[in-house]
């Protein structure tokens, strides 16, 4: 399996230009993503004649949440020649596949478990005394070839980010330049796929395009959505929390003794006694995953660098259903894993990335800005494209 670092674009101008960047810079690798989703509907023997219109239909939602990311994805589509459609599949495609099932009576049948461990390092932990966010993202293995970073110049509409997302995808994890920081992951409970809300992609971009910390907390306990998530959000000025998210409401948790870990099962008694954890058969090991990266963070020491962030995510305790996950088949036959391990110092403009770490330990960097030197002990920068070279 590839474990190349994921390349780095920088993307300039107003929306519509930034997104034809984006699609000429990475058409290939937009290309494997549009394979990998583009035809989710087609295989689920949707009719022909209504995909267009389910597809349009969340395009639309989208455009009402933010008209300037339907133009981004235009101009994705041009760039990389590959359809509109299947852009706004690679950044709805979880709930676009959902509804689809639902009139169908389809079964989850082409899914990998969606594991993914967050974590977050307090100032007051820290050993540099800057707040520190982590990730395992785990998903498809093929992600690890779909995988790309993202370094957007914004100019007055708003602070520059930097995003490790899927080729063709609005945002997933990253940092912006006023510090604000966001990971995610797969939360699940019974009022799932009852309403149509704002695709998580767009939700988590609208995160990283806050100019102030309490606008990025808006956007994720506010907007409506059409699944649970669980998202983690911290600011570099030294707060962090986490918002287990179900459709129609959120509930926060908040660190402790200068931690904050999350897997994949719902944990805040509010939540719990108002909803169902339907997710559980699907990642059974959640219980225990935060549980050993807690107890690992909390054995190597009072003050903790992005060394012990990485030694916790890299457990291999009961392998392969680990914090960090080999490649394995999962129940519906597709290959798992762990797709890339993220960990980022928003404080000094940075993160730095493994992809599939249980083969690979090798990390590159990605700054938010090339003049800032980074520490000594940082990561090989990963070198920047962008149009013009």
């Amino acid at each position: 399996m590839q474990t190349q670092p994921f390349p780095l674009v920088t993307l300039t101008g107003a929306p519509h230009e930034r997104g034809r960047q984006y699609g000429t810079l990475l058409s290939d690798r937009i290309a494997l993503s549009a394979r990998l989703y583009g035809g989710a509907l087609e295989k689920l023997g949707y009719p022909e004649d209504r995909r267009v219109a389910l597809i349009r239909s969340y395009a639309d939602r989208i455009g009402e949440f933010d008209a300037a990311y339907v133009d981004e994805m235009h101009g994705i589509a041009e760039g990389s020649g590959v359809s509109f459609e299947d852009i706004v599949m690679i950044n709805a495609r979880t709930e676009i596949v959902a509804v689809a099932r639902a009139e169908l009576g389809a079964a989850e049948e082409d899914d990998p478990d969606d594991g993914c461990t967050c974590a977050l390092v307090m100032p007051e932990r820290s050993e540099t005394g800057t707040l520190l966010h982590a990730q395992n993202w785990d998903w498809r293995a093929e992600c690890a070839e779909t995988g790309v970073v993202l370094r957007v110049r914004r100019g007055d509409d708003g602070p520059d980010f930097v995003t490790f997302v899927e080729a063709g995808g609005l945002a997933r994890s990253g940092f912006n330049a006023v510090g604000t920081s966001i990971t995610a992951n797969y939360l699940e409970c019974e009022r799932d796929f009852i309403q149509q809300g704002v695709p998580l992609g767009a939700i988590r971009r609208k995160v990283l395009e806050g100019s102030h910390f309490a606008m990025a907390i808006k956007a994720v306990a506010t907007t409506p959505k059409s699944c649970s998530n669980n998202i983690m959000v911290a600011s570099a000025a030294g707060f962090g929390i986490d918002l287990e998210c179900a459709p129609d409401e959120a509930f926060p948790l908040y660190p402790e003794n200068g931690l904050l870990v999350h897997a994949n099962h719902w944990v805040s008694p509010v939540a719990l006694s108002k909803l169902r954890d339907t997710g559980i058969p699907y990642v059974p090991e959640s219980y225990y995953r935060d549980w050993r990266v807690r107890r690992i963070l909390q054995q190597r020491g009072e003050k903790l660098g992005r060394e012990d962030l990485k030694a916790a995510l890299f457990d291999d305790f009961l392998m392969p259903y680990s914090v960090c996950r080999p490649p394995r088949e999962s129940e519906t036959n597709s290959i798992s894993t762990t797709v890339a391990m993220i960990v980022i110092d928003a404080a000094k403009g940075f993160m730095e990335i493994a992809p599939l770490p249980a083969l690979n330990r090798t990390f590159r960097s990605y700054a938010l800005d090339d003049w800032r030197p980074l520490p000594q002990d940082a990561a090989l920068r990963e070198p920047s494209r962008q149009i013009g070279d």
